[in-house]
C-alpha cells in the first residue's frame, strides 16, 4: 500500500536533489567568472601607469589615486546601470538614507580609499603579477580579523592554510623580478599587504551589513563611497585633479578605465551572487584563483617574466586560502548547498 507513495518521495526527491546540485553548479561557475573577472581587471588596470602622464616621477602619488578614482566611478556607473535596469534604484535611494547601510559605508571607506589606493600602488611598483596573489591573502585576514571581532573559531586545519598563505607571499616576494629596483618592488608588495587588510576590514563589515540588503544594491551603494571618497577627499589632499584630463582624453589609455570598471563591477556582482548559490566558502575558494588568472593575463598583456617563485607562490597562496575558506573534501561536493 506504501510502495506508490514511498516511489514518488524518492522520485521527488531525486528531483530536488538534481536541482539542487545544477543550482550549485551555477554558483561555482559564476565564482570562477568573478575570478577571472578581477584578474583580467587588474592586469587591464595597470597597462594604464605606461602612459606619460603618469610617468611624470612628481605623480608617483597621485598617478595611482587617479587610477583608483576613475575605476570605483565607472564601476558605480556601470552599477547604477545594473539596478537602473532591473528597477532597484528606489531601493538604493532608500538605502543611502538608512542606518542599515553604515557597516557598508565604513568597509566601503577600507575597502575603496584604503585598500585599492595601495593596491594601485602595489601595481605601480610591483607589477600585476606579483601584487594579484599576495592580494589573494584578503580572506585570511578577515578570517583573522572575524574571529577577533565576531568570535569566530578558526579550526587547525585554517590556521595550516594562513601559514600556507604567508610561505606562498613569502615566496613571491623573495627575489624580485630582473629589471626592477629592489627598493621600489618590495614598497609594492608592502601595500599589497596593505590592500589585504583593507578588504579583510571590508569582508568584516560587509558581513554585519548584508543581511538585511540586496547584494546589486550594496555593491553599488560601495562604489558610490568610494568614488566620493576618492573625488572628494584623497585626490585633492593628493595634489588635485591634474591627472583626471590627461588619463581620459589620452586614447592610449582613456579605454581602460571603463573596460577595467566593467569587469570588475561583473566580478563583484558575480562574487556575491556565487556566494549565495553555492556557499560562502566555496564562492570564496573558487574566486581566489584570481592570483592565478591574473598571472595569466599578465603574461598575455604585460612583458613580466613568468617566475618559478611566481608560479609556485600563487599556487600556495591559493591552496592555502581553499583550506581557510571551507573543508578540502567538502569543496568537491554540492551535496549540501548553503
Amino acid at each position: 500500500m506504501n510502495a506508490q507513495p514511498t516511489s514518488a518521495a524518492a522520485a521527488l526527491s531525486a528531483l530536488q536533489l538534481k536541482r539542487d546540485m545544477t543550482y550549485a553548479k551555477k554558483g561555482l561557475a559564476m565564482a570562477l567568472f568573478s575570478g577571472i573577472g578581477w584578474g583580467f581587471d587588474s592586469v587591464i588596470l595597470s597597462l594604464s601607469f605606461a602612459s606619460a602622464a603618469f610617468l611624470d616621477e612628481k605623480y608617483w602619488l597621485l598617478a595611482p589615486l587617479t587610477v583608483g578614482a576613475l575605476h570605483d566611478t565607472f564601476s558605480a556607473l556601470w552599477l547604477l546601470l545594473v539596478n537602473s535596469i532591473t528597477g532597484r534604484n528606489r531601493e538604493l535611494l532608500r538605502t543611502m538614507r538608512s542606518r542599515i547601510a553604515r557597516p557598508i559605508v565604513l568597509g566601503a571607506l577600507f575597502g575603496g580609499p584604503m585598500a585599492m589606493s595601495c593596491y594601485m600602488l602595489g601595481l605601480k611598483f610591483a607589477g600585476p603579477a606579483y601584487v594579484i596573489p599576495i592580494s589573494a591573502l584578503y580572506p585570511a585576514v578577515a578570517s583573522i580579523l572575524a574571529a577577533v571581532f565576531l568570535k569566530e573559531r578558526i579550526l587547525p586545519r585554517a590556521w595550516a592554510g594562513l601559514a600556507l598563505c604567508v610561505a606562498g607571499g613569502v615566496v613571491i616576494g623573495y627575489t624580485p623580478p630582473e629589471g626592477t629596483l629592489g627598493s621600489d618592488f618590495y614598497l609594492g608588495i608592502a601595500f599589497a599587504l596593505l590592500a589585504t587588510v583593507g578588504w579583510g576590514l571590508e569582508g568584516v563589515l560587509a558581513t554585519s551589513g548584508m543581511d538585511l540588503l540586496d547584494p546589486d544594491v550594496a555593491l553599488n551603494l560601495r562604489q558610490i563611497t568610494s568614488a566620493a571618497a576618492y573625488l572628494g577627499l584623497l585626490l585633492p589632499l593628493a595634489g588635485g585633479y591634474a591627472l583626471l584630463a590627461p588619463a581620459m582624453t589620452d586614447p592610449s589609455i582613456n579605454w581602460i578605465f571603463p573596460s577595467a570598471a566593467l569587469a570588475g563591477a561583473l566580478a563583484y556582482l558575480c562574487w556575491y551572487r556565487a556566494m549565495n548559490m553555492t556557499g560562502v566558502s566555496r564562492g570564496m575558494a573558487v574566486n581566489i584563483t584570481y592570483s592565478l588568472w591574473g598571472i595569466l593575463f599578465s603574461a598575455m598583456f604585460t612583458e613580466v617574466d613568468i617566475t618559478a617563485n611566481l608560479i609556485n607562490g600563487a599556487v600556495l597562496i591559493t591552496v592555502g586560502m581553499i583550506m581557510v575558506v571551507g573543508n578540502p573534501r567538502e569543496m568537491v561536493s554540492l551535496r549540501n548547498v548553503v
